[in-house]
């Protein structure tokens, strides 16, 4: 936090900012962030996310501001390898929750973006008469292939994944670590899902659970970041393997800029460019305005006729 014009960039125009171990009050119409070093202004209205660390206290004050600016405030651990919570902010434009429901809701555009996600991952051309079923086992091939390798890289037994969730301690460090580290890659990715405008729930392979399009993202880094940061603990076997792994995990994320990554790659996976959400899903020039009223066609031209 040394200085705000070099906050990273969540998308163009909009910057995010994470805080540990300080206060944040209400600063004339927006905030600032007390700690050792002084006093820090943080202008909220050019500031799209602000993220909450271990150590932050922040007052009513603060909130009021950040909500009058629009700007979504996360509760995380540090450098986002936890999600606890989240407030309300970020975008008032549904474009792209709605964009993300039709494209889910679709078989053909579901196919398409599920294709599009296993070509990031893998970087590979596929066949155009595949069904989900057929990227599944592909994926699997892959995933395991990548297992065989880390295990055969870092001398660690590798048996399978498997874990019980009643029994944490069931599990051998290898498996203990993977489940660590994905849950880190989850809430980094919670985070930028939020942060966008886009609905968790909603997923393209995962389905049923509140956070499946978070799975579906973080499943896009598994194989280049958490799996191998697993895997290599496991080999060291540190006394406290699953703090190792949480601390490997912010050092990676934080390293490979993984947070500016995500976003555009959100984008890249749905098929979204610059500017195609503003212009088929405007915004209401006033938020405090009511939205326009969905009307069928059907209903439209029956009314015509009448």
């Amino acid at each position: 936090m040394e200085d705000l014009h070099a906050l990273p960039k969540i998308r163009d125009s909009l910057s995010s900012l994470y805080v540990e171990h300080a206060r944040i009050d209400r600063h004339e119409k927006s905030i600032a962030i007390h700690d050792k070093d002084g006093l820090m202004p943080v202008p909220a209205a050019s500031l799209c996310v602000l993220m909450l660390g271990p150590g932050v206290n922040i007052t009513h004050a603060a909130i009021t501001a950040l909500a009058d600016n629009n700007c979504l405030v996360i509760w995380c651990g540090e450098e986002n390898v936890r999600f606890y919570a989240a407030g309300m902010g970020g975008t008032r434009s549904a474009a792209p929750v709605l964009l993300q429901a039709r494209l889910a809701s679709n078989e053909v555009t579901r196919l398409e973006v599920v294709k599009q996600m296993y070509r990031m991952r893998f970087s590979e051309e596929l066949p155009d008469a595949l069904t989900v079923e057929h990227l599944r086992g592909m994926e699997g091939v892959r995933v395991r292939e990548a297992y065989a390798r880390l295990s055969k890289e870092t001398g660690v037994e590798w048996t399978g994944r498997n874990y019980d969730r009643s029994n944490w301690w069931a599990a051998d460090p290898v498996n203990r670590a993977l489940s660590c580290g994905n849950a880190c890659i989850y809430g980094l990715c919670h985070a930028a899902i939020l942060a966008t405008g886009y609905s968790p729930a909603i997923g393209f392979i995962h389905t049923g659970k509140q956070l499946s399009f978070v799975y579906d993202i973080a499943d896009l880094y598994k194989v280049e970041v958490t799996i191998p940061i697993a895997f290599r603990i496991a080999a060291e076997n540190p006394g406290q393997l699953e703090r190792a792994v949480r601390l490997a995990c912010r050092d990676a994320f934080r390293e490979s800029r993984l947070l500016q990554r995500i976003v555009p790659d959100i984008q890249k996976a749905l098929g979204v460019r610059s500017g195609d959400l503003e212009e088929e899903f405007a915004p209401d020039a006033d938020p405090a305005l009511p939205t326009d009223l969905w009307t069928p066609d059907s209903e439209m031209q029956q009314d015509e006729g009448e």
